[in-house]
């Protein structure tokens, strides 16, 4: 059983999902900077997290949803700074001996993460000139 969490203050970068031989499931979300927050255009996010506290419950939790839902390993990858849109600030890696197993402990370390860890985003609107299409 692994556990890997690493905030980084960039983007992160394209990558290739885990694979993982002692696996029978690998799961792989990546969290991308959408073109519109509350119905406004968006040019980015910017991310800000209380370190190293947040690195520490970022960890926690990966071991808590690891035990939980008996995963073979999770990654956790989370941004900090300024991600444009289309430019991923998250990745959560969780590998399984089976399909609900991932999917499960996915919704899980989401939900929790974005209820208990503090790392916050602020939008960065783009400015619409008034009478423009």
């Amino acid at each position: 059983m692994s556990v890997r969490v690493e905030i980084v203050p960039r983007p992160l970068d394209a990558a290739a999902p885990d694979t993982r031989a002692d696996a029978g499931a690998v799961v792989q979300f990546e969290g991308v900077v959408r073109p519109i927050e509350d119905g406004r255009p968006l040019l980015a996010l910017e991310y800000e997290a209380y370190r190293p506290m947040a690195d520490n419950m970022l960890r926690e939790l990966a071991r808590q949803v690891l035990e939980e839902h008996g995963l073979t390993a999770i990654t956790v990858e989370h941004s900090t700074g300024t991600v444009h849109v289309g430019e991923r600030s998250f990745r959560l890696v969780v590998a399984s001996p089976h399909r609900a197993q991932a999917l499960s402990a996915m919704a899980s370390f989401i939900d929790r993460m974005k209820q208990d860890v503090p790392i916050w985003k602020r939008p960065v609107f783009a400015v619409v000139e008034e009478g423009s299409t």
